[in-house]
């Protein structure tokens, strides 16, 4: 029997390859944290639809319904538990419905899976970056059915569906305009995906500033003019705030911003900013920033974190390039964004950033003191961080270098500032480490430099150690650790005179070298020492303390090398202490006073590795005071 009405063949299964079922596994399993993202992905690849047809149309114009607006559309129904996304891109013939949505390429579904399995990244960062975003509707739907008609006129409508298994189907389809149309089944555990409010929230997040339309209803729900691609004088103070604070959930006002807008020598739209403190966000306490990475206002990265150095990963903002490609998938863009080698737009873009940064932050120094001085003193650490790691920049990071110092009060003064203000004579620029700022400026080893009117640069956290790899000489002055032997300084001073001669000298220094033994090489008296009893100092064999400090800040243990200890022969201290070694060599309060000198210097010099310990000691030494008197 024949009819009039043609027959439609049924739809053809087909397998989806190994690496595609690893992943689909995986997606529907295992990754249950940020589920959200499955609609960004499928409102993203809806946009790259929609570019690649404008693409398209540049040199072709025959395409299917040429005038059907340019857009996405979001339908929602509650009691059958469904979303659909439509589009009026480019659409998919049958095979490449087999193609694209049958296949992944294997390297990056191994790269996926591994990154999966190691939990080195949350699902909203590693979907797209790995060429699996569509797939990731299957985080919240049991059953996916596409339907789609290619742009080429003479193409046919073809319709794909699978339930996440191991197959899907691909058979005909009735669609008569050009684009495509995709279905989710939503899970029961997924029903919250099912409303509205929910859908808009989420776009207004993740999708705000898409190129196109997105419609819900009759109703267009994403502003689609983002505010980095407004000219910086059309956009209002309080715009810059409401984007900071939209991004961050932070309700400070940002400490400065930095809106860039170029078209060579790269297309480039900012808007970057420096929060006000360190640690910010009401919900989430973090210290580094976040920016988001976009193509042509298509968000194809949360974090992009190679746009900057790493010593500014404090900024928070927005990036987005016309010129990342606009004919290829935003994940392989992604993938290129997360590569260690970054391309060539990828590298200009970098570049740019990061030498308007330097400027605008050398310009914030210059004309707001006052405003820098707060910036340097939440993110201060991190440009020490880059003089040590980043050559390139070095001479700017070096204009940006703070210190305090033993003449400039609560003030912060410059390398250059130092520079004006050596005195007559002086060759090298000095420098004094401490376990805290304060413990920097009652250092022993400052007594000559007091005496002679030298100013000394104070370091009090441990990042200035690494800070000093780095930084060795400014315009051709080295910087001198003021605990060196073989200082020559500037000037002439009145030597202290001794109160104690050589033997009396010698007595107590053998007794307090056999108290403290392999802790220290030897022990001398001073020809520095003015006010303070002690210190230690390193002869030219030492290792370098900074390195020491280095360690410390990385969580290692480390052992204090021998040093040589000083000892001033005209202190009261020293020389009560001569007078008993003298007259009881065996005295107690003798080691119990080697011991506490020592860790004393140790613990100005942040270096003591237990200061607790002391505690017994300081309480024998306070009793022994008691009974003197």
């Amino acid at each position: 029997m024949t009819t009039d009405q043609e027959t439609v063949p049924a739809p053809e299964a087909m397998s989806f390859r190994a690496e595609v079922q690893q992943v689909l596994h995986i997606l529907a399993h295992s990754l249950y944290t940020d589920r959200e993202v499955f609609l960004r992905e499928l409102i993203s690849n809806a946009s790259d639809a929609i570019n690649r047809l404008q693409f398209e149309m540049l040199t072709n114009q025959d395409v299917l319904n040429p005038e059907a607006e340019l857009a996405i559309w979001i339908e929602v129904d509650k009691e059958a538990k469904t979303i659909t996304v439509r589009d009026t891109g480019t659409g998919l013939t049958r095979q490449e419905m087999i193609d694209h949505l049958g296949t992944i390429a294997q390297s990056s579904a191994r790269a996926f899976v591994q990154q999966a399995k190691e939990q080195k990244a949350n699902a909203s960062e590693i979907i797209g970056q790995f060429g699996v975003g569509f797939y990731s509707v299957f985080m919240v739907a049991d059953k996916v059915t596409v339907v789609s008609r290619s742009f080429q006129p003479d193409a046919e409508a073809a319709v794909w569906e699978s339930t996440g298994g191991n197959s899907f189907t691909v058979g005909v389809a009735e669609h008569a305009e050009r684009g495509t149309s995709i279905t989710l089944h939503l899970k029961d555990d997924a029903a919250e995906f099912a409303n509205d409010w929910k859908l808009e929230q989420i776009i207004k997040r993740h999708s705000d500033f898409v190129s196109f339309p997105i419609y819900m209803g009759e109703r267009q729900v994403n502003q689609q003019k983002a505010l980095w691609r407004r000219a910086p004088r059309e956009v209002e103070a309080e715009q810059y705030k409401s984007l900071y604070q939209q991004m961050t959930m932070d309700y400070d006002e940002p400490l400065h911003k930095l809106h860039l807008s170029t078209d060579v020598p790269i297309d480039l739209h900012s808007i970057l900013f420096v929060p006000a403190k360190r640690e910010r966000g009401l919900i989430e306490r973090r210290i580094e920033g976040k920016i988001k990475l976009y193509s042509r206002k298509v968000l194809i990265q949360e974090d992009a974190k190679d746009l900057l150095p790493s010593y500014f990963r404090f900024i928070e903002g927005v990036v987005d390039s016309e010129d990342l490609p606009l004919n290829v998938s935003r994940e392989g863009v992604q993938s290129n964004v997360g590569a260690n080698t970054q391309s060539p737009v990828q590298q200009r873009i970098r570049k740019t950033l990061t030498g308007r940064m330097h400027r605008e932050l050398n310009e914030l120094a210059d004309k707001e003191p006052e405003k820098f001085a707060a910036f340097w003193k939440e993110f201060g650490v991190f440009i020490k961080e880059g003089v040590a790691t980043d050559y390139e920049q070095r001479e700017e990071l070096l204009k940006l270098l703070r210190f305090n110092s033993t003449t400039s009060g609560d003030d912060l003064i410059t390398l250059a500032d130092y520079k004006g203000r050596m005195i007559e004579g002086q060759k090298e620029i000095y420098y004094v480490m401490g376990g805290s700022l304060e413990a920097a400026r009652t250092s022993p080893h400052l007594d000559p430099f007091t005496a002679r009117g030298i100013e000394v640069l104070l370091f009090g956290d441990l990042m200035d150690g690494f800070m000093l790899s780095g930084l060795r000489e400014f315009e051709g002055l080295k910087l001198r650790n003021v605990d060196e032997t073989d200082l020559e300084l500037p000037g002439d001073v009145d030597a202290p005179e001794p109160r104690l001669n050589d033997a009396e000298f010698s007595t107590l220094a053998e007794q307090l070298a056999a108290t403290l033994g392999e802790h220290i090489k030897e022990i001398r008296a001073s020809k520095v020492l003015r006010d303070n009893p002690a210190r230690l100092v390193s002869d030219d064999d030492g290792p370098g303390r900074e390195m020491q400090r280095i360690q410390q800040m990385l969580g290692r243990e480390t052992l204090n090398l021998p040093r040589i200890l000083e000892l001033n022969p005209a202190h009261p201290l020293i020389v009560s202490l001569a007078r008993r070694a003298a007259a009881d060599p065996n005295d107690p309060i003798l080691q119990a006073a080697a011991e506490q000198l020592y860790d004393n210097a140790l613990l100005l010099e942040g270096l003591h590795q237990n200061p607790a310990t002391m505690v017994p000691r300081i309480l024998r030494l306070l009793e022994a005071a008691a009974r003197t008197e």
